[in-house]
């Protein structure tokens, strides 16, 4: 099963060579981040926002990744969510090196678990958390990452981030952890800090460059 997507621009052009991939959080959809696209200004990119394949079970229209309480689900989410990315590698001229994954919350949490053990970029985990790992499975090269969080978040609690940042740091990843005075949200002010470090690690020319 292929996941369904929200592409922008629907028809890649020749000067696209970067894609960025973001992952909606529990109960919500692929429209919920895809007017974060035209803010983000990245040059040469692609955007893609999937939807999750579950339906979430009491939000009218709203998918999941998995049952938070049984986590019920996350097998499955898990295998179409590699496969997918794995079918993207080429699609268009842009190979997974060109591409950098996110997510928001659960999709937080689907990007460093599917993500630590792809040839990605980079992972980019806002109000995330981190799914219990092995250390021995992960690969020896892990992609950069970078980690927001709100100190106020009533949902994914701060600690939670604490304790995803330590437990990727040990593993061997380059983490960039950042916290502010925000709740479970993506507010204005972590759009350039997601854009720099789209910037850097997809290696993407900017004017100032050319």
């Amino acid at each position: 099963m292929l996941l369904s997507a929200i592409a922008y621009p629907q028809t890649p052009s020749t000067d696209i060579h970067y894609r960025l991939v973001m992952l909606h959080g529990w109960g919500a959809n692929a429209q919920d981040l895809a007017p974060l696209a035209p803010l983000l200004r990245l040059p040469q990119a692609q955007y893609l926002f999937p939807n999750a394949p579950l339906p979430h079970p009491l939000v009218a229209g709203g998918l999941m990744w998995y049952d938070l309480n049984t986590q019920e689900g996350l097998e499955t989410s898990r295998k179409h969510l590699r496969d997918w990315l794995l079918s993207l590698d080429g699609q268009d001229n842009i190979p997974l090196s060109h591409t950098l994954l996110a997510g928001f919350s659960q999709g937080g949490a689907m990007t460093l678990d599917v993500g630590l053990s792809l040839p990605v970029a980079g992972l980019v985990a806002l109000s995330g958390y981190l799914h219990p790992i092995n250390l021995a499975t992960l690969p020896p090269t892990l992609p950069p990452i970078l980690m927001i969080h709100g100190r106020q978040d009533p949902v994914v609690p701060l600690q939670a981030a604490l304790v995803a940042r330590d437990s990727l740091i040990q593993a061997g990843a380059a983490v960039t952890y950042r916290e502010f005075e925000m709740g479970h949200e993506i507010p204005p002010l972590v759009l350039p800090i997601l854009r720099d470090f789209a910037l850097q690690q997809l290696q993407v020319p900017t004017r100032d460059q050319a």
